[in-house]
């Protein structure tokens, strides 16, 4: 009769062992949510800040700042609204463009300022 409960006690062990599929499972979810929390501290964070900055960089721009449009355009703001920006690209003669305020890509440092090409 022990033998019988033995071998019935070895038999019945891999039951326990049904369990694990739900460990692997939640294992599992740590490891993507851990996948997510990399993610987002690597890629969708440093976005977010620089597009932060990009906003507050067009909502400082004044005139007679030196700035470089998307296009590669060098000029100075003569005029600006809202939505639009006016650069003089060239002095020989007057040449005025107007772009769009999102076209500006960055503003020139102060030092470059007194440099004219």
């Amino acid at each position: 009769m022990w033998k019988r409960s033995i071998a019935y006690a070895q038999e019945s062990a891999p039951v326990a062992q049904e369990g694990a599929p739900g460990q692997s499972i939640s294992s599992m979810l740590m490891f993507m949510l851990m996948v997510f929390a990399v993610m987002f501290f690597l890629i969708i964070m440093p976005n977010q800040r620089r597009e932060k900055r990009r906003k507050e960089m067009l909502a400082s721009l004044s005139k007679g700042d030196r700035v470089t449009t998307s296009g590669g355009i060098f000029g100075t703001i003569v005029g600006l609204n809202d939505k639009t920006v006016v650069l003089k690209v060239s002095d020989d003669p007057a040449t005025k463009m107007e772009f769009v305020r999102g076209a500006v890509s960055q503003v020139a440092a102060p030092s470059d300022e007194g440099s004219d090409k």
